[in-house]
């Protein structure tokens, strides 16, 4: 059965897509800085593809007994890049700087996470002291509590002797 012509658009198409979007898209060469930084580019990449066709009125071929189906069609793509951060490596670490300072503040969150649960931790630790002391008090006033019933209810020993 032959190649229908829709299918030559369509891996034209995405053959041509292929060729251009690589790895070196995304992430991009490193470029070495004078003090010796590495500068690593970050992209974002986004790409679209369609292709359609249509089939005409049937001709019939008398010498074989096929019918030609005349095609009409079209196929497209588009790729869109566009640069969001940069990696910079040096001897004090990796440090990613964002061109968007909207996509800044999610870093700022995940960085700033860890400290956040330790201070939660330190509060529930100075809330459960607060509450241990708080029982120890209120232990001791329920003990003085019980001691000056007791003692209200302990007959005087002079209540004994009557004269």
């Amino acid at each position: 059965m032959e190649e229908h012509p829709i299918q030559g658009l369509m891996t034209t198409a995405m053959e041509n897509l292929k060729d251009m979007v690589e790895v070196n898209t995304i992430i991009g060469d490193p470029v070495e800085s004078p003090d010796g930084s590495m500068i690593i580019p970050v992209s974002k990449l986004g790409f679209g593809f369609a292709a359609g066709g249509s089939e005409f009125n049937n001709k019939f071929d008398s010498s074989n007994g096929e019918a030609i189906l005349p095609f009409g069609g079209g196929s497209g793509g588009g790729v869109s890049i566009s640069p969001v951060a940069f990696l910079i490596v040096n001897e004090k670490g990796v440090k990613m700087v964002h061109l968007n300072e909207n996509v800044h503040i999610y870093e700022k969150m995940i960085d700033f996470a860890p400290k956040a649960a330790e201070k939660i931790q330190q509060m529930m630790k100075d809330s459960n002291k607060k509450n241990q002391s708080k029982e120890l008090r209120n232990d001791k006033s329920k003990k003085k509590q019980k001691d000056d019933e007791e003692a209200k209810a302990e007959p005087d020993d002079d209540s004994d002797f009557i004269i």
